[in-house]
């Protein structure tokens, strides 16, 4: 480890105090003997590496003189009244030369090996490992300003106080990783240098999965999906977390109790009933093919196996965030409605009217009426019918009636879900629209999705296609934790 100038002193210091914190006892373990005794060795060797940076630095100083003397010109010397600064700028001065602080903080991030860990909490070392990661995500490669965005915003969000996500983000965003992760992808593991090799043993290190390659940070589905926007519109409204661990878990809280309350009169139990729901998240997988010429002819392959994960992982979900059991995958909004209060029926059996709409939006409590998130999901089929419903524009269900698909229904918003009713069928249950706050449907992505490269596809006659293959695997859960903020139209 090279440590800068004011590491070096700031590790001297550290040592001293750890030094002297061991000679207060009256008498030490062999452990503190041994400690005391890599201590003092440890010292002299900073503070030797001290030495010759100030000395590298006084040669510098003597070298640029020299230089101006012979030239006879104006120089950063007259400036700074005798001072310059070196390659390694450990006294460059923050006022006359303001780049040099920026340009030196984390100027490699994702060199951890920098970090100081002696004496510092958890906490403390979260707080570093965050920094570093926003700095890597302005530094990484392939990312356009979007995908840099939204990964700020999961970082802030979303990383824990140990800098789960945060570390990870180094891990597999360092320039070492993309390169060897490119490799592998284009099946030319045979060119990982030993740096590159280095890079994958330390995001490995990061996962619980029984092999595969942690997706690079800047291609990970969840934070493209949250960068390009979701074809799944139930996101577009669902509140959605990041988890880190394999249950996300969550808290609620009931309303409070109030009271008119007499003169000094003592204050009744206002306080809210906590709730603790949690969401499971499921392992999903998908298989990417490619011809072996189509790999050998794309230059961005790897970026394309990023976009197509993103695109494979939103069309699995769009399905299983309506209808999905929860057994085994996300539970689907319908699935977690079907059989509690929040089921409106229709007035007439198996009949769709006007009045079906105003009946569940009536039944839908204000304060959740009223919250940005509200809206309406639904089938095409269902917005279909209920435009004609209003053939004699006397309802005004839509605004906008003489557009394609309106974008709102009763003044919400209108989405749509091809996994709900769209037709009615006599005699069964048809849950055709779902009309609520929709930031009480919880999408929890863990960010780390895991690829596995197959280096040849075969046959039924177990004989090679010519193609080759990414096997892909990653967790996701949902599910309501408010089952009252919504209304769920049933025609039956």
């Amino acid at each position: 480890m090279e440590l800068s100038h004011p590491q070096s002193v700031i590790r001297l210091k550290d040592i001293q105090a750890e030094l002297e914190r061991l000679g207060e006892k009256p008498e030490l373990t062999a452990e503190d003997e041994q400690s005391f005794d890599e201590l003092t060795r440890e010292f002299g060797e900073v503070d030797a590496h001290r030495r010759h940076l100030e000395r590298k630095a006084a040669l510098d100083r003597v070298r640029s003189a020299a230089s101006v003397s012979e030239r006879r010109a104006p120089s950063a010397l007259a400036v700074s009244g005798g001072t310059s600064y070196s390659s390694d700028g450990y006294d460059a001065d923050p006022i006359l030369n303001p780049d040099s602080v920026e340009d030196r903080r984390f100027r490699n991030p994702w060199n951890l090996s920098e970090m100081r860990t002696f004496d510092r909490s958890p906490e403390q070392l979260g707080q570093e490992l965050r920094a570093r990661a926003l700095c890597a995500v302005e530094k990484m490669a392939g990312a356009n300003s979007a995908i840099r965005s939204a990964a700020t915003d999961i970082i802030e969000a979303w990383d824990d106080k140990r800098g789960t996500i945060a570390r990870m983000c180094l891990a597999t965003s360092a320039p070492e990783y993309m390169r060897a992760w490119s490799k592998l992808a284009r099946g030319k593991a045979h060119m990982i240098t030993p740096e590159e090799q280095q890079a994958l043993e330390r995001a490995m290190s990061l996962t619980d999965n029984a092999g595969g390659y942690l997706v690079p940070f800047q291609m990970d589905p969840t934070v493209i999906i949250t960068s390009a926007g979701s074809l799944n519109e139930i996101r577009s409204v669902a509140r959605q977390v990041v988890a880190t661990g394999d249950v996300w878990n969550g808290v609620s809280a009931g309303a409070v109790t109030w009271r008119w309350a007499a003169e000094a009169s003592e204050a009744g139990d206002n306080a809210p009933t906590f709730a603790g729901p949690s969401i499971p998240n499921y392992k999903a997988d998908g298989f990417v093919p490619i011809s072996i010429e189509a790999m050998d002819d794309a230059d961005n392959v790897t970026t394309e196996v990023g976009r197509l994960l993103a695109q494979g992982k939103d069309n699995l979900e769009a399905a299983a965030f309506v209808t999905g059991t929860g057994s085994g995958q996300p539970t689907g909004i319908v699935t977690a409605l079907t059989g509690t209060s929040s089921i409106i029926t229709s007035t007439t059996a198996d009949t769709l009217a006007s009045g079906d709409i105003y009946k569940v939006d009536t039944a839908l409590p204000a304060r959740y009426r009223k919250m940005p998130s509200a809206a309406w999901l639904a089938n095409r089929g269902f917005y279909n019918a209920v435009r004609q419903l209003d053939s004699a524009g006397g309802t005004n269900l839509w605004e906008r009636i003489g557009a394609d698909v309106p974008p709102q229904l009763l003044g919400r918003r209108a989405l749509e879900a091809e996994d709900m009713d769209g037709t009615v069928n006599n005699g069964a249950e048809n849950y055709m629209a779902v009309y609520g706050a929709f930031e009480n449907y919880v999408i929890t992505d863990r960010v780390g999705m895991s690829v596995e490269f197959i280096p040849h596809l075969v046959g039924a006659n177990r004989r090679p296609t010519g193609q080759r293959g990414w096997y892909a695997y990653y967790r996701v859960g949902a599910d309501s934790v408010n089952d009252a903020a919504f209304r769920m139209l049933n025609v039956t």
